[in-house]
């Protein structure tokens, strides 16, 4: 394993975060940190009326990798149910920590296999997931 960690792909991505403004009137929103590195991913959804994340607005500080990561799930997040979310988030964090050999099944998740010898960076990779995760189950749980 011998991939630069910070490559091409994952600069570009960093660059280019989508949803990058808060949501005015958000159903729901988390906000996370890593205590490691001190990234910063806050997340705002509503949820459409049969709860799939219809609007997402976000507000990252992170490093490349927790910018990356948030770029690819600001790509794919649109359309999805908050279990949907949460599976992606637990998937997530079992394959950071060696607990399942595949990516999950997110688009683009694979670009992470050189940060995995890297413990440190998990957390930065894990929070807009986690921050999503919450904000859709909230925004789900006030629409009723």
């Amino acid at each position: 394993m011998n991939a630069p960690l910070y490559n091409m792909e994952i600069l570009r991505l960093a660059a280019a975060i989508p949803h990058h403004a808060r949501l005015a009137e958000p159903g729901g929103t988390s906000e996370k940190r890593s205590p490691v590195c001190g990234s910063r991913v806050t997340v705002d959804i509503t949820v459409d009326e049969s709860g799939r994340v219809e609007q997402v607005g976000m507000l990252v500080r992170a490093c490349a990798l927790g910018q990356a990561s948030a770029a690819l799930l600001g790509e794919a997040i649109v359309g999805r149910t908050p279990a949907e979310l949460a599976t992606a988030r637990d998937a997530l964090t079992a394959w950071l920590a060696g607990e399942r050999e595949t990516p999950p099944d997110w688009p683009g998740m694979a670009l992470f296999v050189p940060a995995l010898p890297h413990r440190g960076r998990h957390a930065s990779i894990r929070l807009a997931f986690e921050a999503a995760a919450e904000a859709a189950a909230q925004a789900a749980g006030a629409r009723g």
